[in-house]
């Protein structure tokens, strides 16, 4: 395939960043991820600990980032029992897609990033699945590498972890958990759609 020389050289130029075994940059190779990532179930994805996400929403990384969206990716009956102070709930593909895609979030400030945190009950599944596929229809969107949200991360050890470190930044101060007992029909249900 022809390619416009200016394409050309920033294609070799991110074959070559990649070749060079630089795996932290974000997904369209322009900078390196801003947040510490800590080591978690899926090495093709960016974890963070707890104490970074509470770093986050304490303004900590504030001179970097314009807008910083963490996505709770558990069912509402969950996210209603407790959750990240301003988190939104997206437990479905759909969700995300009306919510992240339909309107993209795009920094006033060139030089300031958005970032994305996804998370669930444990971040094992619903949270990484979750954010492999905005990547994905992201992809879809644009002319590789381009991306409306180059920078997403999970949140390691999930709400659960999250609440038992860091009560106070969350709303209401509970963990409920997705196989309450209480629940089994919303659970159910939730878990039909999402196949």
């Amino acid at each position: 395939v022809w390619l416009e020389p200016s394409r050309f050289a920033r294609l070799e130029e991110i074959e070559n960043l990649l070749a060079s075994d630089d795996q932290e940059l974000i997904g369209d190779f322009s900078k390196a991820h801003l947040l510490p990532t800590v080591e978690g179930k899926d090495p093709g994805l960016k974890y963070i600990s707890p104490a970074t996400l509470a770093a986050v929403l304490a303004g900590h990384f504030s001179g970097f980032i314009e807008s910083s969206i963490v996505v709770d990716c558990r069912y509402p009956y969950e996210y209603e029992g407790g959750h990240v102070k301003g988190a939104v709930n997206l437990p479905l593909q759909r969700d995300v897609e009306q919510f992240l895609l339909e309107q993209p979030v795009v920094p006033l400030d060139a030089s300031k990033r958005v970032i994305i945190i996804f998370h669930c009950e444990f971040s094992v599944e619903r949270g990484p699945k979750m954010c492999k596929f905005l990547r994905e229809r992201d992809r879809c969107c644009h002319e590789y590498p381009q991306l409306h949200y180059p920078e997403l991360y999970v949140l390691e050890g999930g709400y659960r972890e999250f609440f038992f470190q860091f009560p106070s930044h969350c709303e209401p101060r509970d963990y409920r958990p997705m196989e309450h007992s209480a629940f089994r029909e919303e659970l159910r249900k939730f878990r039909g759609q999402s196949r």
